[in-house]
C-alpha cells in the first residue's frame, strides 16, 4: 500500500504532529509498506491563485478580513505548491491539517482520505488574544470543522476532550475515531540522576494559551515559601520579553532560564526532575508524554488531554487552569519530597510506555489503512 502523509509544517518543525509521523512513516516502511510526507515549504507565498470553493458554507462571506484572507490564500498556496510537486497517485492520503486534508480531496477527488485534527487553531487564537469568540475569524475556523467532515473517508483527533469540543460543530461526531499520539521509545533515555535543587522544565511555544504567567507566578509564591528550585523554559514566542519581565518583577531572575527554541528538547529534559506547564488548553499535550517517557514527574492543569494523560495523584499531579495557588501546592509537593517525586514519575514512564507507545499508533492506524483500502492487501 502506498500512503502519503500530508503535513502542513514541514517536518523539522518542532510539534506533537512532526515528532510523531516521520516515526510513523519509518515503522511502516519497515514493514513494506509505501509511505512519502509531503508539506508546504514555508519559502511558498502567495503563489496559488485558483479560485476555491467549499460545499458546506461559502468562504467568500468571510472575504476582507485579514486572518481568514491569509488563510485562503495558504490554501492556494498548497494547491499551487501540490500541484506541482505531485505527480502520482496515492492508494491513501492520510492529512494532518485542514488544508492539507481539504486541498488533497480537491485535487485527488477518487483518493480515500483520512484526516486526523491535531488542535484547535480558533481555540489558541482566542486564548492568544488575537480573536474574538463569536467573531468573524472564529466563525469562518469553526465553519471548516464540517467541511472536513464531508471531505474525509475517516476523521480522527487525538483525545476523547478533543472529541467533544468539535461535536457541536459536525453531523456525526460518534464516526469520529480517537487515536492519542505515539511516541519512539529509543528517542527517549531516561537517565538517573541527583539534583541536590530540583529542577523544572517547561517545553512550549512562549503564548498566553500556555499558561506561563500562573507558571511565574506559583513560582514566586513557591519561594516565598521557603523552596529552592531551578526552573528551566525552553521554547519561544511572541511573549518572551513579556515573561522575562515578569520574572525580574517576581525576583525570580535568579531561579528561571530562558533557553529559547531547542529543536530536539527530549534530550535535555532526563537531566531534570519535575515538567511543569500549565496550559490554558490542550487538544493532547505531546510534551507530557514525552516528558513521562524521560522519567520525570508531570504537574499540568485538568484541560483537554492532558487531564486524559494524567491521574492526579499516581502519575502526576493536575490542578485547576488559572489557579496560582493550587500550582504553587502542587510543586510543593513534588519538590519536597524526592521520594514521592520519584514514584510520580516512575509512574508516568509505566503508563506513557503502555499506553503512548508508537507502536500502539502503528497497529491502530494500520487496522485504519487496512479498512480503507482491504483489497491492497488481499493482492
Amino acid at each position: 500500500m502506498n500512503i502519503l502523509q500530508a503535513l502542513f509544517f514541514p517536518p523539522e518543525q518542532p510539534g506533537g504532529v512532526s515528532s510523531m509521523v516521520p516515526y510513523i512513516q519509518e515503522r511502516f516502511q519497515k514493514m513494506g509498506w509505501q509511505m512519502e510526507l509531503f508539506s508546504l515549504p514555508k519559502r511558498v507565498r502567495n503563489k496559488g491563485q485558483e479560485e476555491i470553493v467549499f460545499q458546506t458554507f461559502d468562504h467568500k462571506a468571510f472575504a476582507g478580513n485579514e486572518l481568514v484572507d491569509k488563510y485562503m490564500q495558504t490554501y492556494k498556496d498548497y494547491v499551487w505548491w501540490t500541484k506541482l510537486r505531485i505527480q502520482k497517485s496515492y492508494d491513501i492520503i492520510h492529512a494532518h491539517h485542514p488544508i492539507a486534508a481539504l486541498v488533497m480531496k480537491q485535487l485527488f477527488p477518487d483518493t480515500p482520505l483520512v484526516v486526523t485534527i491535531h488542535s484547535s487553531y480558533e481555540r489558541e487564537l482566542i486564548l492568544n488574544g488575537r480573536i474574538e469568540e463569536g467573531g468573524v475569524e472564529h466563525r469562518f475556523l469553526t465553519s471548516i470543522y464540517k467541511e472536513l467532515e464531508l471531505k474525509a473517508d475517516q476523521l480522527m483527533t487525538v483525545s476523547e476532550s478533543f472529541r467533544s469540543y468539535i461535536s457541536p460543530m459536525i453531523e456525526h461526531p460518534e464516526r469520529i475515531k480517537v487515536i492519542p499520539n505515539g511516541f519512539d521509545e529509543k528517542r527517549f533515555k531516561p537517565i538517573s540522576h541527583e539534583n541536590e535543587v530540583p529542577q523544572l522544565i517547561t517545553v512550549c511555544r512562549l503564548v498566553p494559551a500556555k499558561g506561563l504567567d500562573i507558571l511565574l507566578h506559583a513560582c514566586a509564591e513557591l519561594k516565598e515559601r521557603g523552596y529552592g528550585f531551578v526552573l528551566h523554559i525552553i521554547g519561544d514566542g511572541p511573549i518572551r520579553k513579556e515573561l522575562e519581565t515578569l520574572a525580574q518583577e517576581l525576583d525570580l531572575y535568579d531561579d528561571i532560564i530562558f533557553y529559547g527554541y531547542m529543536l530536539h528538547p527530549e534530550q535535555f529534559m532526563p537531566f531534570f526532575d519535575i515538567f511543569v506547564l500549565p496550559s490554558r488548553a490542550e487538544a493532547f499535550g505531546s510534551v507530557f508524554a514525552e516528558a513521562a517517557l524521560c522519567w520525570l514527574a508531570l504537574i499540568g492543569t485538568n484541560v483537554g488531554g492532558i487531564a486524559e494523560q494524567i491521574d492526579d495523584g499516581v502519575n502526576g499531579l493536575l490542578v485547576p487552569p488559572e489557579n496560582v495557588g493550587a500550582l504553587a501546592d502542587a510543586m510543593e509537593k513534588v519538590v519536597s519530597d524526592s521520594s514521592y517525586r520519584y514514584n510520580l514519575a516512575r509512574s508516568a514512564w509505566n503508563k506513557a510506555k503502555k499506553v503512548y507507545s508508537l507502536t500502539r499508533v502503528i497497529s491502530q492506524l494500520k487496522k485504519v489503512y487496512v479498512g480503507i483500502k482491504p483489497e491492497e492487501l488481499a493482492e
